[in-house]
């Protein structure tokens, strides 16, 4: 997989999982400490996400690091 795609399909398991519980992107930025267009970037696949980030980004969503790299977004 490219690392293009890696970041897309990262930033759509992080959205799908924000929708989810019904978070919105400047909600889950509040709740990590992250601004809301770094959330945006996340999910749009145009952030490469620190191990840091991740953690915040999973302790916030209410799942794992693992499981957050794991999810799979919903399609386009």
């Amino acid at each position: 997989m490219d690392e293009a795609k890696l970041l897309e399909s990262f930033g759509d398991g992080v959205r799908s999982t924000r929708l989810a519980i019904g978070l919105s992107q400047e909600k889950l930025a509040m709740e990590c400490g992250l601004d809301r267009t770094y959330i945006s970037g996340i999910e749009r696949g145009k952030r490469n996400v620190s191990l840091i980030n991740i953690h915040k980004l999973a302790e916030a969503l209410g799942t794992s690091a693992a499981e957050l790299l794991a999810a799979k977004g919903g399609s386009k």
